[in-house]
C-alpha cells in the first residue's frame, strides 16, 4: 500500500511539473555494479524507504500497538471477566432450581417454580420424572472463539455450582442455550436467552475501535501526501535540472522548510545558470581574442617561403587552434539544447559513416526501434569522442546498444587496441590528462575527450565507466537513462 502510495505521489508531482514519467531516477556507481561489495544483513533493507512510507509507518505502528494493548486489556479484564459473573450467576440459579425440584414433592412445586423462574429470572423450565440423560449426548458443538468462549465459561461454573452431570447444546444463531442436568428422580432442562452469558458491548467496542482508528488513519495519509508531494516535486525538479532538463513550472510550494528549500534551489539553479552563462561568454570572448592574432599569423605565414622554419610554425597555429577549439568544446558542455527522443542506430551510423572512420572495421549490434532522450548534438559528441579514440587505437571496433532490465539503455564501445592500465581508468576523466605524456598530437589531442563525454552523460543523469574488452582493448560502457 506504501509503495503504490509513493508512486501515486512521484507521477502526480511529475505532471505537476509537466514531466514526462523517467524510471531512471537512480545514478548508477562509476565502476562495474558486478564489483560492488555485498552488503550485509539489515533490518532496514525490510523498512520503508521513503519519506511517506517512514511517515505512514510512524503513523500506524503506534496506533496498532495501541489497539494491541486495549484489546488485549479489555478482553482479559473486562470482557472475561463480565462472561466468568453472567455465567456465574446463570449457573447459580440453575444449581438453586435443581435443589429445590429434587427437594420439592409433586406437580404443584414444579409448576410454583417453573412460573417463578419464567417471570422472574427469564428462564424456562421442564422437567421429566424418571428419565435418564443420554451420555452420548454432548451437545451441539461451538463454532468461533467467541462461543466457544462463553460455552468454555459457563460450563466451568456449571461444575462448580451444579455438581450433576449435564449437557450444553448452544445455538447462537437462534439466540438461545440449553442445559440438561440429570438429577435423582429425573432430567431437568433449563433453556436461557443468549444475553444471559454474553453481552454484545465487546464487539462493538473492538469495531467502533478498528473502524475510527481506520478512517483517522486514511485521513492522515491524506494530509501526509499533501505535506510530501511538495518535496516530491522538489525532488523531481532538482533530479531533472541536474540532467539538463530545465523546469519551469516548478513552484513553490508546502511547508515553511520546504519552501525554504525550495527557494534555495531556484536561488541554486539561477546562480549555476549566470555562471555557466557568463563562463560561455567569458571563453567566447577568449576564443575570439585569440583566434584574431592567430589568424593574422597564418595570413603572414602564407606570404613566406615554405621552409623548414616555417612549416613549424604552422604545425603550432595549428595545435593552438586545436587547443582552443577543445578548450570551447570542453566549457560549452551540452549548451542550450531541448532533449529530444532520438534513435541509438541513427546516430551510431551517422557517426561511423565520417570519412576518418572509414579504415577501421566497425560491428555494430544496435536495434533499430531503440530510443533514448537525450540532446542530440551534445550526445552524438560524446559518442564520437568515445569511438573516435577506439579508431586511434584499434583496427577493429564493436559497439553495440542494448535496453535493461531496469529501463536504461546500455551502449558498449570495445576496441582492439594495446589498452589502458587499470589504474588509470579514473585518470582519463580528469581534464588535460593524457595516458601518453609526451603530447604527440597522432596519439591524441589535449586530454579533454573523455571528460567532455562524461561531462555530457552525468548531465543526462547517466554513468560512463571503462572496463578491460575481451578483444584484448579498452571497453567503454554508458549507461543513459530511457
Amino acid at each position: 500500500m506504501t509503495n503504490d502510495i509513493d508512486k501515486d505521489v512521484i507521477e502526480t508531482a511529475r505532471k505537476d511539473l509537466g514531466l514526462e514519467a523517467d524510471k531512471d531516477s537512480e545514478v548508477g556507481p562509476a565502476h562495474d555494479p558486478s564489483r560492488a561489495r555485498r552488503k550485509p544483513f539489515s533490518v532496514k533493507r525490510y523498512l520503508p524507504h521513503s519519506l511517506l512510507g517512514r511517515s505512514l509507518l510512524i503513523l500506524i505502528l503506534p496506533v496498532v500497538l495501541i489497539q494491541l494493548v486495549t484489546t488485549i486489556v479489555f478482553f482479559d479484564n473486562h470482557w472475561k471477566k463480565m462472561m466468568d459473573r453472567l455465567a456465574y450467576a446463570a449457573a447459580g440459579e440453575i444449581a438453586v432450581i435443581a435443589q429445590a425440584i429434587e427437594n420439592g414433592a409433586g406437580p404443584d412445586t414444579e409448576q410454583r417454580i417453573t412460573r417463578y423462574v419464567s417471570q422472574n429470572l427469564d428462564l424456562l423450565i421442564s422437567f421429566d420424572a424418571d428419565k435418564k440423560m443420554d451420555s452420548a449426548d454432548g451437545g451441539a458443538p461451538s463454532h468461533n472463539f467467541w462461543e466457544k468462549m462463553v460455552v468454555h465459561s459457563f460450563s466451568n461454573e456449571l461444575d462448580r455450582h451444579l455438581n450433576r452431570p449435564f449437557h450444553i447444546n448452544a445455538d447462537f444463531e437462534e439466540k438461545w442455550i440449553q442445559v440438561d442436568a440429570e438429577l435423582r428422580n429425573g432430567v431437568l432442562t433449563v433453556v436461557l436467552p443468549e444475553r444471559r452469558l454474553f453481552s454484545s458491548s465487546g464487539y462493538i467496542f473492538l469495531i467502533w475501535m478498528f473502524l475510527t482508528s481506520f478512517i483517522m488513519l486514511l485521513i492522515a495519509i491524506l494530509f501526509m501526501r499533501n505535506q510530501i508531494r511538495p518535496i516530491h516535486r522538489l525532488a523531481v525538479a532538482a533530479e531533472w535540472f541536474g540532467r539538463g532538463r530545465d523546469v519551469p513550472s516548478f513552484k513553490i510550494q508546502g511547508a515553511s522548510e520546504v519552501r525554504r528549500a525550495g527557494q534555495a534551489f531556484l536561488d541554486m539553479r539561477r546562480r549555476i545558470k549566470r555562471q555557466i552563462s557568463q563562463r560561455t561568454l567569458m571563453l567566447a570572448g577568449v576564443s575570439h581574442d585569440l583566434r584574431t592574432p592567430l589568424t593574422r599569423l597564418k595570413l603572414e605565414l602564407s606570404m613566406l617561403e615554405n621552409d623548414h622554419d616555417v612549416s613549424s610554425m604552422r604545425m603550432d597555429i595549428a595545435d593552438m587552434e586545436k587547443m582552443i577549439a577543445g578548450y570551447l568544446d570542453f566549457v560549452k558542455g551540452t549548451g542550450a539544447e531541448n532533449p529530444e527522443k532520438i534513435k541509438i542506430a541513427d546516430l551510431i551510423n551517422k557517426i561511423c559513416g565520417a570519412p576518418q572512420l572509414r579504415e577501421v572495421n566497425i560491428h555494430k549490434n544496435v536495434p533499430v526501434d531503440l530510443l533514448c532522450t537525450v540532446k542530440p548534438m551534445a550526445f552524438e559528441r560524446c559518442l564520437t569522442n568515445l569511438i573516435g579514440n577506439a579508431a586511434v587505437y584499434g583496427k577493429n571496433i564493436w559497439i553495440e546498444a542494448f535496453r535493461t532490465d531496469q529501463d536504461r539503455i546500455k551502449i558498449i564501445i570495445e576496441d582492439d587496441g594495446p589498452g589502458i592500465p587499470k589504474e588509470k581508468y579514473d585518470d582519463v576523466f580528469r581534464p588535460f590528462f593524457r595516458v601518453d605524456q609526451s603530447r604527440n598530437p597522432k596519439t591524441g589531442g589535449v586530454g579533454l575527450g573523455m571528460p567532455i563525454a562524461m561531462d555530457i552523460v552525468h548531465s543526462h543523469g547517466g554513468k560512463i565507466w571503462l572496463e578491460e574488452s575481451i578483444h584484448g582493448g579498452l571497453k567503454v560502457v554508458v549507461r543513459m537513462p530511457v
